[in-house]
């Protein structure tokens, strides 16, 4: 299973873009749940602190296209740097307006500035791999093993946040974000030797979200990312509703394990079956896997659960991106994937927001229904309109 993985680092300064993009999005696992546990610690609410983690999602996901499309414009080192700056310099503001208790409004504000200024490192890494293997095959091992890079990211992640926030300090996992994202996207910037060109003669006037495909594909993981953030909220109150509130962590973690071994597994099958046909069939087992959530009360039997449900999470997010990388021009391909960041971002937010709220008023395990009904809408959305995307599989690079 390795061996595919290992000939893609034979390229010069692909390993030097690789770590550094993975230290530098490590914190994307991390953020929200920090904030939430921060938060939830200091006013004794779920909801709010599902508000203030909602904020920096929605934020985010507002920004993300148009920091794409200037990437697409002026490169991704002119670009990425002073957001970079902005975005560990709000966090940092958060921080200290959560220990000295300034108004509420001012936690919304700097959440504001954090989401805006934050940089979608994983768009990035794909639109080098893109660069550096265009028409190759691959790029779907590519591909997969970003998402596999993701996936062990949300195994860690959340489990090393909680520790850092219920075991050492509020504040600890927060720091420790900061300082991931700040190091790690200034590295990825001095990697000048793989990034892609500015492709001045190639711009088009519209936006990707314009292309059916992108619209549908975006719809899809809205809703896939309302069932993050609502079961990254929701998981942390079913562990302490439990008395194991430091296990929410590994709660956590089971489900981007599921995810990152069916992303190994998947980025090394040569598919005899269309992008099409995968898509739509890992959203219906994404929507099945997550059935049996509500229905649980014992913490090792929601762990076991949770592995399951994050089977389907890598396939659809693998054959997202590589539809996307078939339907939008080069030109704008960084913009094209930054909207699945702006889609999942908005999803995150929803659920963040809607996951506190109705675990404050229903409890944990009534509140995992709302998940449960997001990843059945999104099937509904991917698979009612799947023919939008069958004319990118027909193309000549499939």
């Amino acid at each position: 299973m390795v061996g595919p993985y290992r000939g893609l680092f034979s390229t010069p300064g692909v390993k030097g873009f690789v770590i550094s993009g993975f230290v530098g999005r490590m914190p994307m696992s991390m953020l929200g749940i920090g904030i939430v546990l921060l938060i939830e610690a200091l006013t004794g609410s779920y909801g709010m602190a599902g508000a203030v983690a909602a904020t920096v999602n929605v934020s985010y996901a507002i920004a993300a296209p148009l920091m794409g499309r200037l990437v697409d414009r002026f490169g991704q080192a002119r670009v990425i740097v002073p957001l970079v700056i902005t975005h560990g310099a709000a966090l940092a503001a958060l921080m200290l307006c959560a220990e000295f208790g300034a108004p509420t409004w001012t936690l919304f504000l700097t959440g504001l500035v954090v989401g805006a200024a934050a940089v979608p490192l994983g768009s990035l890494v794909r639109a080098r791999w893109s660069h550096l293997l265009a028409g190759s095959s691959r790029l779907h091992t590519a591909f997969s093993f970003e998402s596999v890079a993701d996936e062990v990211i949300f195994v860690a992640g959340p489990a090393l946040v909680t520790a850092l926030a219920t075991m050492v300090n509020p504040f600890a996992g927060l720091i420790v974000t900061l300082v991931c994202t700040v190091v790690g996207t200034l590295a990825f910037a001095m990697q000048r030797g793989t990034e892609p060109p500015v492709r001045v003669g190639e711009r088009h006037a519209g936006s990707p979200i314009t292309i059916p495909g992108i619209i549908l594909i975006s719809c899809v993981f809205l809703a896939m990312g309302a069932v993050f953030g609502s079961v990254d909220v929701i998981t942390i109150a079913y562990a302490e509703e439990h008395g194991v509130k430091p296990a929410a962590g590994l709660l956590l973690a089971s489900v981007a394990a599921g995810s990152m071994v069916s992303g190994l597994w998947y980025g090394v099958r040569h598919w005899k079956i269309s992008l099409r046909s995968r898509f739509v069939r890992a959203l219906a087992v994404f929507a099945v896997g997550l059935t049996p959530i509500a229905l649980i009360g014992d913490v090792r039997v929601m762990a076991v659960a949770l592995f399951l449900a994050g089977l389907a999470i890598s396939p659809t997010i693998i054959t997202g991106y590589s539809l996307i990388e078939r339907l939008v021009p080069p030109a704008l391909l960084t913009e094209g994937m930054s909207w699945v960041s702006t889609a999942i971002g908005f999803g995150v937010a929803i659920g963040a927001w809607a996951g506190g709220r109705l675990t404050d008023e229903f409890g944990a395990s009534s509140a995992y229904a709302f998940s449960f009904g997001c990843a059945v809408l999104a099937a509904v959305i991917g698979i009612a309109g799947s023919t939008s995307l069958r004319a990118p599989v027909a193309s000549p690079k499939s």
